[in-house]
């Protein structure tokens, strides 16, 4: 799936530990990968705002590094603080998450080597606590996904490795 839609312009294409949002209408926010990493969308659709996070690990310890956007604990609020910057109402807010997926085989399918499923816990965990609404996922299996958003719209489509776009 290419961010080039028509008569819409490629927004930024939110790298591992990054975030984004835009209230610009025409763009379009992607990220490109999503194995175990989970793709976090916030969108208001009512002000037209929308961000993403590309989520890599469950938590964060006090001697981690990286950008916010690196875990799900630190990523949630800081997306949330950018998509109200923006204007977003907080009331408002729905998300929507990609990704988990168990990438590391069958074998080491639970703990610690689960980084999708646990990814998937952290990231509905720290929703949870923000108080936002999750409205739709794709998540777990064993396939990588592409996960986009249209800002003006809000409308959210995840596409499987090989497969086509589908709208959450």
């Amino acid at each position: 799936m290419s961010t080039a839609i028509a008569g819409l312009t490629a927004g930024p294409t939110v790298g591992i530990g990054q975030i984004a949002a835009s209230d610009h209408r025409d763009v379009v926010i992607s990220a490109l990968g999503l194995g175990s990493c989970i793709g976090v969308v916030l969108v208001d659709p009512r002000a037209h705002i929308a961000g993403m996070a590309h989520v890599m690990l469950p938590q964060s310890a006090p001697t981690s590094k990286g950008p916010p956007g690196k875990f799900a604990d630190t990523a949630i609020p800081a997306l949330l603080e950018d998509v109200l910057a923006l204007g977003a109402d907080r009331a408002r807010l729905v998300a929507t998450m990609a990704g988990g997926a168990q990438m590391f085989g069958a074998g080491s399918g639970a703990g610690l080597f689960n980084i999708g499923g646990r990814n998937d816990e952290s990231v509905r965990a720290a929703l949870a606590d923000a108080r936002i609404r999750l409205r739709a996922h794709d998540v777990g299996g064993s396939f990588g996904r592409t996960m986009q958003v249209v800002v003006g719209t809000g409308t959210v489509t995840v596409r499987v490795v090989g497969g086509e776009a589908v709208e959450l």
